[in-house]
């Protein structure tokens, strides 16, 4: 198995199987297709040995599928297992099987569904150090900008917050209407002389 990187070669790994087992060696019902597996390494030599590092790294890119944001506890139907063990791997394909326990948590029952099969570690040609940290190196335009104050709530709306400085209402600036407008006093007496007037000419008048 290879991996490219820029139209050439990353790295590769030979490995030598043995014990391999098919699906049709398991008479049982099977996961649906293209389903995201969960992966689980059990072994030191994992942690410890550059080798099996690099090897971990590579069957974690080479099964991994189609990346996933959020997860949902029932989407959880397959199970891969790396066993290292001897200077070997095993792999193991089960079947997560969620069932009544009583309470509000599921017991977790595991069946093995196949393909099973050991690994023997040969030649291999793993990338430097260098070339490694450039091809895992990712570039600026898939990078997500981080945006403050914006969230998004269980129906994908976009919220936002803003921040202002104190507001002093008595300088608010609303709406102007006649009946709110203030008026002078001199405008007052004026009106109540025309009055007057108006009063006495009409008495004359009679």
């Amino acid at each position: 198995m290879g991996r490219m990187f820029s139209n050439h070669l990353l790295d590769m790994v030979e490995l030598g199987i043995v014990n391999y087992k098919g699906l049709s060696d398991f008479k049982n019902a099977k996961i649906s297709s293209g389903t995201k597996p969960c992966m689980v390494f059990c072994g030191t030599d994992f942690e410890d040995i550059d080798e099996y590092k690099k090897l971990k790294n590579f069957l974690i890119d080479f099964f991994r599928g189609v990346e996933a944001t959020d997860v949902r506890l029932q989407g959880f139907e397959h199970a891969l297992l790396f066993i290292a063990i001897e200077g070997n791997v095993l792999i193991r394909s089960y079947k997560i099987m969620l069932k009544k326990s009583g309470t509000k948590i599921p017991r977790v029952e595991l069946e093995e569904i196949g393909p099973s099969m050991t690994l023997l570690l040969r030649r291999n040609r793993y990338a430097s150090d260098d070339l490694m940290k450039r091809a895992c190196r990712q570039p600026k335009q898939l990078k997500k900008k981080t945006v403050k104050n914006h969230s998004k709530d269980v129906f994908g709306s976009k919220l936002a917050r803003v921040h202002m400085t104190k507001l002093d209402l008595k300088r608010l600036q609303t709406r102007k209407m006649k009946g709110l407008k203030k008026t002078d006093g001199k405008k007052k007496g004026s009106k109540s002389k025309k009055t007057g007037t108006t009063e006495s000419m009409e008495v004359s008048q009679e």
